[in-house]
């Protein structure tokens, strides 16, 4: 029997790219205010070099573009302190309030730097949601996933067996592999947007199910469609 429902954060529960562009936003607003340049232009090339390049260095060309004297790390921080508007996917919502009136324990394991995250979940208001939010970060950065043990964490939180647990990802280089390990049911969640709806990896990387919407996962609870391991 199903106890317990884990979470991915990012591209997951709600589309990750609106931090991330609001965080430029202020970053861009920073920059425009102090050195005399047009926050928006610099918003906006910021969106085309995520978009050509990925993220990495787009400070730094920024920087480089326009002769701005700055220390990137400085840059870094606004970035990570930022607090942009942010909004669960409707269906993450649903699902989230459907499930615990249903009984099933809630809890969320993310990756990132622990004070951009912290902040994602504050700005999702989504503690009130789940039972359990583990920061890979908070625990090491050698414990990310697909390290095990914010897996094994979650199931000794809940005081439940491996088999008795779901847990729903994106990211198949590192979401599903520690949960497997330990014997977890898998759920791989491909939406619309997200840095890895593209991205398809051997079967022993992968989820024991996709899903493109949490209600599908609904309709799978309520129909008892779950191998017990």
């Amino acid at each position: 029997m199903i106890k317990t429902l884990i979470f991915d954060l990012d591209d997951t529960l709600y589309y990750e790219k609106e931090y991330v562009l609001g965080a430029f936003k202020e970053v861009a607003y920073y920059l425009g205010n102090k050195c005399g340049k047009d926050e928006e232009k610099l918003h906006i090339r910021m969106k085309e070099i995520l978009e050509d390049s990925g993220r990495g260095k787009i400070f730094n060309i920024i920087c480089e573009e326009n002769d701005f004297k700055e220390d990137i790390k400085d840059l870094v921080d606004i970035y990570r302190n930022s607090k942009p508007k942010l909004e669960l996917y409707d269906d993450s919502k649903e699902f989230l309030i459907w499930a615990r009136e249903k009984g099933y324990k809630l809890g969320i394991i993310t990756d990132g730097c622990s004070k951009v995250q912290w902040n994602k979940v504050k700005a999702l208001r989504v503690e009130q949601l789940v039972d359990k939010i583990i920061l890979t970060d908070d625990l090491g950065k050698e414990f990310w996933k697909p390290h095990k043990k914010s897996y094994s964490d979650m199931i000794s939180y809940f005081n439940i067996n491996e088999n008795e647990g779901i847990y729903v990802g994106d990211n198949p280089n590192k979401d599903f592999i520690g949960a497997r390990k330990l014997g977890m049911r898998t759920i791989r969640i491909i939406r619309e947007k997200g840095d890895h709806i593209k991205t398809f990896l051997d079967k022993e990387y992968e989820a024991d199910n996709n899903i493109t919407n949490l209600m599908e996962l609904k309709y799978l609870l309520e129909n008892n469609e779950f191998d017990i391991k």
